[in-house]
């Protein structure tokens, strides 16, 4: 849809039901549903098939069809209920999926870490090989979530909290 998008260039107004049409009709994966038949009970019926009948349009059309659109509605709540759920599964998976590279690291109070250098505290005569972490220091409190206080080894405590995501453990040994 978009790469029809973009070749039309200056026509996209007129392009545009179509490519909306387009994705309104076409079978989401997550969903396992079309957002047309979610929204309006009934699957779509594209105009070739209207002009020239196709075995499903002239099944649909005979005099079945008040009684199949009766069962339809009647099933549509659990057609929602059920493309949500599957959505909603799809989105637990994928948190896992990225979840599970997270990195856990245990900081507590008495632990040393390296304070990773900000760009502009680090020395621009160093160039590229210059160190990367300030250090060591030893964490005195914790602030909140993922964020402590920090003291040099000299006993000076450093006026802001740093967050987890700045420190890197130092390891013993």
């Amino acid at each position: 849809m978009k790469k029809k998008l973009e070749d039309a260039k200056g026509l996209w107004p007129k392009i545009l039901p179509e490519v909306l049409w387009a994705y309104r009709t076409t079978l989401k994966t997550n969903m396992r549903e079309m957002p047309y038949s979610l929204i309006y009970v009934i699957e779509v019926v594209i105009p070739v098939e209207v002009e020239e009948p196709s075995l499903r349009y002239s099944y649909e059309s005979g005099t079945s069809n008040d009684e199949s659109r009766s069962h339809e509605l009647d099933e549509i709540d659990e057609r929602r209920d059920m493309a949500y759920i599957r959505m909603v599964v799809q989105k637990q998976q994928a948190k896992r999926y990225f979840n599970k590279k997270e990195k856990v690291r245990p900081l507590k109070v008495g632990d040393y870490v390296l304070k990773a250098k900000t760009q502009a505290s680090k020395d621009p005569r160093e160039g590229k090989l210059g160190t990367n972490w300030n250090g060591p220091y030893k964490i005195i409190a914790k602030a909140n979530k993922g964020s402590f206080q920090l003291k040099t080894m000299e006993g000076k405590q450093i006026p802001n909290n740093w967050n987890i995501n700045h420190l890197s453990h130092v390891l013993n040994g």
